[in-house]
């Protein structure tokens, strides 16, 4: 069983109903694999969508995240964070804090992330990531 995580992306198509993600969580899961909301992605989506008193949307989103689970968080995760920032610095590619820390939980765990933004994660090592918007 493969574990995947969503982005922030990829959560905002998916309560938007965004077909194709739907479907594709759906599947995912009929095919006895885990689908599961990064920390990080709850924290942006909930935040974004409680800025703009969007009520209707945060029910959605919360309701979902009852549903797959959200991930949590440890001092792990915090440590394999900085190294990848430092590795990205050496490299001057740097990236945003968020997705450093969606990164890093999904190596400490041997996650999968599903993210629309591939080109923020590519020079990251050891992370396994899928594109479900371009696969669909």
């Amino acid at each position: 069983m493969s574990v995947f995580i969503l982005d922030s992306n990829i959560v905002s198509f998916y309560i938007r109903q965004e077909h194709n993600i739907v479907r594709k969580v759906n599947e995912v899961i009929s095919a006895g694999h885990e689908v599961v909301i990064s920390p990080i992605a709850y924290y942006e989506v909930k935040r974004g969508l409680q800025a703009i008193k969007a009520e209707k949307r945060l029910k959605e989103f919360l309701a979902l995240c009852n549903v797959l689970g959200v991930g949590q968080l440890d001092n792990s995760i915090l440590d394999i964070s900085s190294d990848i920032y430092c590795e990205l610095r050496a490299k001057k590619q740097p990236i945003e804090d968020a997705d450093i820390l969606a990164a890093a939980f999904c190596i400490r765990h041997g996650f999968t992330l599903v993210t629309h933004n591939t080109k923020h994660f590519s020079s990251i090592s050891g992370l396994n990531y899928c594109n479900w918007v371009s696969s669909i």
